[in-house]
């Protein structure tokens, strides 16, 4: 009989010990961080990128977020994509809990190399692909994210808004980092600047789902003051609901950056009349007003 509770004691532990290896580990976000290295991206274009990025994760304000959130951890990892073939993970999942671990991640991202020779843009396969690695994660949290940033339209593949309708389906938030251009590329002027801005064309065509904003980096100069708003809002729409809804009241714009959510309501251009959007809650509204 001893030697029976001894083996069911045993076995117990080996089950314990197998289930807590193979759990998959909580965060309190998963980010998928989406970088254009198309061909308006230029050499300064793609530096100021990197360099942005890594500045952020250095950042106290950003530090300090990612502490306060259940866990005080988030798991990243980061991409580039170009056109329809052209995706590739750069720094594979990744938690960040600490100064440290932050800090290491920027550096990862400053020494890797470009991932290609830059090409046409497809955001909706760069949308595709972070869904894929959305999916293959190693981590679970109760928010995922797509941090799409890009200095232009989709100009190869099918269209944004049908990969960011099939992301929204899965739960999954897009969240947009504009980089506007000025004075407008002679080369790519019509990528860089569509009609209506770039700004517009993020709002309508590649954010969406829970919370989902565009943060506007009015020049490159103004990019890591941007990505760090940016990664502040994604972090504390982490934390739960009731915490999301007082934390977004504070939202605000300055020193070059916008931050404008997807409402509740698409606005007509032409009179400013609202009509009603189904795909997002009545809790999302814009941080500093309808775009102007």
């Amino acid at each position: 009989m001893r030697a029976l509770r001894t083996f069911v004691v045993a076995a117990l532990m080996a089950t314990t010990a197998w289930t807590s290896t193979h759990a998959a580990e909580r965060v309190d976000l998963l980010l998928v961080l989406a970088a254009d290295v198309s061909g308006s991206m230029d050499e300064s274009k793609f530096e100021l990128q990197r360099s942005g990025y890594a500045a952020a994760f250095s950042n106290p304000r950003v530090i300090e977020a990612l502490r306060g959130g259940p866990r005080g951890r988030v798991a990243a990892a980061f991409i580039e994509w170009s056109g329809v073939l052209q995706q590739k993970v750069v720094i594979d999942w990744t938690v960040i809990s600490n100064d440290e671990t932050a800090r290491q991640f920027g550096d990862r991202i400053m020494e890797a190399p470009c991932a290609f020779a830059r090409n046409s843009a497809s955001i909706s396969a760069g949308i595709d692909f972070g869904m894929t690695q959305l999916d293959r994660a190693p981590y679970k949290a109760h928010r995922r994210v797509i941090d799409v940033s890009g200095d232009g339209d989709n100009n190869s593949g099918r269209e944004p808004a049908a990969a960011r309708d099939v992301a929204i389906a899965k739960g999954i938030t897009i969240n947009g980092l504009v980089i506007l251009t000025e004075p407008p590329s002679h080369s790519y002027s019509s990528h860089t600047n569509p009609p209506g801005g770039l700004a517009n064309y993020y709002r309508n065509n590649v954010i969406g789902g829970a919370g989902a904003f565009v943060v506007v980096a009015e020049n490159f100069n103004s990019f890591g003051n941007a990505i760090t708003k940016k990664l502040i809002a994604e972090i504390a729409q982490a934390e739960p609901q009731q915490q999301q809804q007082q934390q977004q009241e504070g939202s605000s714009r300055g020193g070059g950056e916008r931050i404008w959510r997807r409402p509740a309501f698409d606005f007509e251009s032409t009179s400013g009349t609202p009509k009603a959007s189904p795909m997002f809650a009545p809790n999302q509204r814009w941080a500093t007003g309808p775009p102007p």
